[in-house]
This record gives structure tokens, C-alpha cells and sequence, in this order.
């Protein structure tokens, strides 16, 4: 697990292109391994799990001085990935391309496993500390709320999927979902935000092959840009805009944990104010 402490905003603005990919981009997909990276942002851990021959199992780190993972942590799930499933405390969860699963404060054995191992399950992971139980809860896409948003007129149409928030899979602090731009569209949380109360991490997938995002962060007075491939995260801390372009459409995961899980609760950046 690797460990991760954050520039400020005014270390910020003197970064160069390879430090601030250094401390803001997340690279963890490698098949037959569970990787991780611990942010020192809200106490998130990020990670990503690709079974192959053999079941990948959950196991504690160092880190987190724990007896297993969820002794006080919860967890998020979802797979950007082919068919698979994750296994928690005995009962076997079916994990189908942008299925979700939401696991709880105390659930001990978790395990995952793809149904072809050579096309596997790509298993996207986001935790945060918990301090009250809630039950593991499997999230279908069908199920979802979604809100549609945009326009084809400004690049930017688009459908929010919500997985785990206080209307739908109950948490102690995760906010979790994804979403969707049309074909044609690019634009992501345009006109953008900062979310003074919260970090929020992206994970873009379904970016085609030779396509890339350019991920907008920093204040909204002096932006930067990370140049995001597939199945790559970006961590937001909670000054920064967290906006995107692509060079075709794509898909990204959102998901937020920090003072309270109102999905509305962002602080609007207009457009005259982004330099």
C-alpha cells in the first residue's frame, strides 16, 4: 500500500507537469494483484483488485493497524471491468461491468474472482473510516437514480448514475457512483466545483485506445491539467476544481467522502472565473 500526503494549494501552483502527477494521479490496475493507495486527504484509500487464475483476497496492511480491512473501514466497489464477483464473509455477490457493491463496517473475509481469466473482472475500490455498521448491499445499474444533465450543444451531455448516497445504499461517509457522457460528448462537471467539505476522487474507464482526458484541477483562478488514460484516478482534494475533456467520450467514477454526503453540496465555479 502506498502512501500519499498532499501538496496545498499554494505548493500547488509551482508544480511541475510530472510532480503534480506524482502526488495527484492514481495508477493501480495490475492483473492477479490487489493494489492500494493510502491519501492522507480524509483518510480515502483507493485501489483496485484484477483476478485472474486465483481469487484475490482482502487482507489488512500496516497502514491500518487493523485485524482486517473493515474493521473500521467501509468499502465501494465497482466493476469497470468483465463478469466477476466478490465474495464477503460467505455470500457471493455476481459482479457484472458496472455492477456495484457497497460493504460495511465489520465485514471481515472479502474475495474476489473473475469468471474468465482471460477477461477478467477490473474491480475498482474507495474507502474511508466508518463508525456506524451498515449492511453490504449490491447496486445494478437498472436500480440506480440517475439525473441527466447537459446538452449536446455544449459537449457536455450526460447521465449520473447514484450507487451509494442517503436516497439510495445507506453509508457512514461514501458517496459513490458513476457517469456516462453520450456519444459525441466530452465535457464532464462543466461549468465545475470545489467541494469545500469533501475530497472526491475521479476514475475514468472506457476511454477508447489512443484516446485521453485532460483532467482540470487546481483553483479556479490558476488551473493545470492531468493527462488522464484509461482506468486511471485523479485525486481532488477539497480546494480544487475537478473538471474534464476528452478526445471521444468516456465513462468516470465519482466518489466523495468528508463532512457530510449531500451530493448537492458544492460550491459552483462560473465560467468568466477559471483562468
Amino acid at each position: 500500500m502506498e502512501i500519499r500526503y498532499s501538496a496545498d494549494q499554494v505548493r500547488f501552483q509551482r508544480m511541475t507537469t510530472e510532480e503534480i502527477r506524482e502526488n495527484f494521479l492514481v495508477d493501480l490496475f495490475e492483473e492477479g494483484k490487489i493494489n492500494f493507495l493510502y491519501s492522507e486527504i480524509d483518510r480515502a484509500i483507493i485501489g483496485a483488485a484484477v483476478p485472474t487464475n486465483q481469487k484475490l483476497v482482502l487482507s489488512s496492511a500496516r497502514e491500518l493497524a487493523s485485524d482486517y480491512f473493515c474493521q473500521r473501514r467501509e468499502l465501494g466497489v465497482l466493476n469497470t471491468g468483465s463478469a466477476g464477483s466478490v465474495t464477503v464473509d460467505g455470500k457471493k455477490y455476481k459482479m457484472a461491468n458496472r455492477d456495484g457493491l457497497y460493504i460495511g463496517l465489520g465485514s471481515e473475509k472479502i474475495e474476489f474472482t473473475s469468471e474468465k481469466a482471460d477477461d477478467p473482472a477490473y474491480f475498482y475500490l474507495l474507502s474511508y473510516p466508518a463508525h456506524k455498521q451498515y449492511p453490504t448491499k449490491q447496486a445494478k445499474k437498472a436500480d440506480a437514480e440517475v439525473t441527466e444533465l447537459g446538452a449536446n450543444e455544449t459537449s457536455n451531455k450526460r447521465k449520473i448514475y447514484k450507487y451509494i448516497h442517503p436516497a439510495g445504499i445507506q453509508s457512514c461517509q461514501l458517496v459513490m457512483g458513476f457517469t456516462e457522457l453520450d456519444e459525441c460528448n466530452v465535457w464532464n462537471t462543466m461549468p465545475p466545483h470545489t467541494h469545500e467539505r469533501r475530497m472526491e476522487v475521479y476514475m475514468y474507464f472506457d476511454v477508447p485506445k489512443d484516446n485521453v482526458v485532460f483532467h482540470f484541477m487546481g483553483k479556479p483562478s490558476e488551473t493545470k491539467h492531468i493527462v488522464i488514460r484509461n482506468r486511471q484516478a485523479v485525486i481532488s482534494p477539497s480546494w480544487s476544481i475537478h473538471a474534464g475533456a476528452g478526445t471521444s467520450n468516456y465513462t468516470f467514477i465519482w466518489g466523495m467522502g468528508g463532512e457530510n454526503q449531500e451530493f448537492g453540496d458544492m460550491d459552483h465555479i462560473s465560467i468568466d472565473e477559471i483562468k
